[in-house]
């Protein structure tokens, strides 16, 4: 069996193609450098993270974009020998308008290297490349109408797309409205069996998402809906575990067997709080003999879990849970904010064996930020680092964070207070857009020597987040109360557009006096963790590191 999700944590939007034996997978990154997250899989149960391919400034710039825009819905194929990938760079998600470009990149390998963009439009976001049996490729994307008449969703856009020119030619054509359901979004093209196949996302990314599908014989339309409507939703259906479903890619096996990816989130239960995200899940899906796609199990509800399909299994090597940063190559789970330019946030040579962030801009920054951190994948977990660090000014801060957005973290930081020196204290914004009001502190600074290193830790248990604090080989300390975790969702703090990432934890370093004053982080150590039961003399959680069971 397959257990949902398989891309857990921050991994929405997903796309995927077959190549021989591989599948690959494309999620989006937003406003997280580089862009684009590729996972493989030989075996569609069994997942690793592979690349990013948008990591030079020539193909990607995020600097001054706001929080959950940038990349949105790559569109990953394969044709003609290569592998094709289109995103958008979304400018602005907020107001009547979206300011978004959408751009091509092309590679002989998944690994790259992958070419400098080729522009394509922006007259709307998710743009999806098909490439028809007569060798001809034509872009789809939504098209956005900033009068909102009827809607703000205008409808599927058609164009040819010349690989020679590398230029989209000819007409432009609305060749899809949507369902009653609106918000049509995330389309996708496929032809079979004489038919042209359309798949869309509808109902906005919320709780009321959907895959939808429509058909026609010709590429242009009519397309006429599916007679269930959509394919998958879980809107009517409160209780699944899988909720907000929608956005879907699917797949045939090497035995035609077909699978069907999409998004979806795990609120926590009682709460309308998803802190991992929108996360990919898969499900087994059926051709009818009147040739619609239908799930292979309940009519449209995404199961927690599918059957495989008939291949080999196909195991990775799981994912190092410590990184002591003795090799001068970033782990690929981490990721940073917005810059193309990350020699200006990080080395990992200028102090062998430790990661030096040299503080940027304040936390939140939209432009350069010195964060690095990886999604948090799982309701339980710790996170922990060594931070050598020698603040002089109360402007000067690095340490361990929680991050979502700029409206959504907690910071533990090691700071300078001019009464009592180097010192800790946590800051805190929970979620209240649009003012963004920093709650500080939520402790008393606590006073640490005038140097030398401090390790820091931060545990999530389901909604609670609590920092400790340890000096050498000392015992941890607790500082400040139990944070809300849930802040760290997309649900929370909503704005007025909607938040679309997920939580991290990271490391991160700011000097608003602009003499970048660098940070030490000499390991940093994440373990998803799980329950097991309560103490008997204190009556907490208790939970796994490991095969180690934590006591008070």
């Amino acid at each position: 069996m397959i257990r949902n999700p398989i891309l857990p944590g921050f991994n929405a939007d997903p796309s995927i193609v077959r190549v021989g034996d591989d599948y690959f997978i494309a999620t989006s990154t937003f406003e997280w450098y580089p862009g684009v997250q590729i996972h493989h899989s030989r075996d569609l149960v069994n997942w690793q993270l592979r690349t990013r391919p948008l990591a030079r400034a020539s193909q990607l710039d995020l600097r001054g974009n706001p929080d959950s825009c940038g990349v949105w819905a790559p569109c990953l194929s394969h044709a003609n020998g290569r592998f094709w990938l289109v995103y958008s760079d979304v400018k602005r998600k907020d107001g009547n308008f979206k300011d978004v470009h959408n751009y091509l990149v092309t590679a002989d390998s998944i690994d790259g290297p992958w070419s400098d963009p080729v522009y394509l439009n922006s007259s709307g976001f998710d743009p999806s490349l098909f490439h028809d049996e007569d060798g001809r490729k034509w872009l789809v994307n939504l098209v956005w109408d900033h009068r909102i008449k009827p809607s703000k969703f205008g409808g599927i856009l058609l164009q040819e797309y010349d690989a020679n020119a590398r230029q989209l030619v000819g007409p432009v054509c609305n060749i899809f409205g949507g369902s009653p359901l609106g918000l049509t979004e995330g389309p996708h093209l496929y032809r079979r069996n004489g038919w042209y196949y359309l798949m869309t996302a509808e109902g906005g990314t919320g709780y009321r998402h959907a895959v939808t599908m429509a058909r026609s014989r010709t590429l242009e339309g009519p397309y006429a809906l599916h007679p269930d409507w959509h394919v998958l939703t879980s809107r009517h259906h409160a209780e699944l575990r899988l909720q907000r479903a929608g956005h879907g890619d699917f797949v045939q096996t090497q035995h035609d067997e077909v699978y069907l990816v999409h998004l979806a989130s795990r609120p926590y239960p009682g709460l309308l709080r998803s802190p991992l995200g929108r996360e990919t899940s898969i499900q087994k899906v059926e051709w009818g003999t009147d040739d619609w796609l239908r799930l292979a199990g309940k009519p449209l509800e995404p199961l927690d879990e599918v059957p495989a399909p008939a291949l080999p299994e196909h195991r990775f090597l799981p994912e190092a849970t410590r990184h002591d940063f003795d090799v001068p190559v970033l782990p690929l789970a981490f990721q940073w904010l917005r810059t193309p330019y990350p020699e200006r946030l990080f080395s990992l040579t200028e102090r062998p064996g430790h990661l030096r962030l040299f503080g940027r801009e304040s936390v939140g920054s939209w432009f350069e930020q010195a964060l690095l951190a990886r999604r948090q994948t799982s309701f339980n977990c710790m996170a922990e680092t060594m931070l050598d660090y020698a603040p002089q000014n109360y402007q000067q801060l690095a340490g361990l964070v929680a991050y979502y957005n700029r409206y959504q973290f907690h910071y533990l930081a090691v700071t300078f207070d001019p009464e009592i020196g180097r010192c800790l204290t946590i800051l805190s914004c929970p979620a209240d857009w649009p003012d963004g009001r920093l709650v500080f502190p939520l402790a008393d600074p606590v006073p640490l020597p005038g140097e030398g290193p401090v390790r820091l830790r931060l545990e999530i248990t389901q909604i609670q987040l609590q920092f400790s604090y340890a000096l050498d080989s000392a015992s941890w300390c607790r500082i400040g109360p139990a944070l809300d975790a849930m802040i760290l969702s997309d649900e929370a703090g909503q704005g007025e557009s909607g938040n679309f990432t997920g939580a991290f934890v990271g490391m991160c370093a700011n000097d608003m006096t602009g003499s970048a004053l660098q940070a030490d982080f000499d390991y940093f150590e994440y373990q998803d963790l799980e329950g097991a039961g309560q103490c008997d003399y204190c009556q907490e959680d208790m939970m796994m590191y490991g095969d180690k069971l934590r006591t008070c």
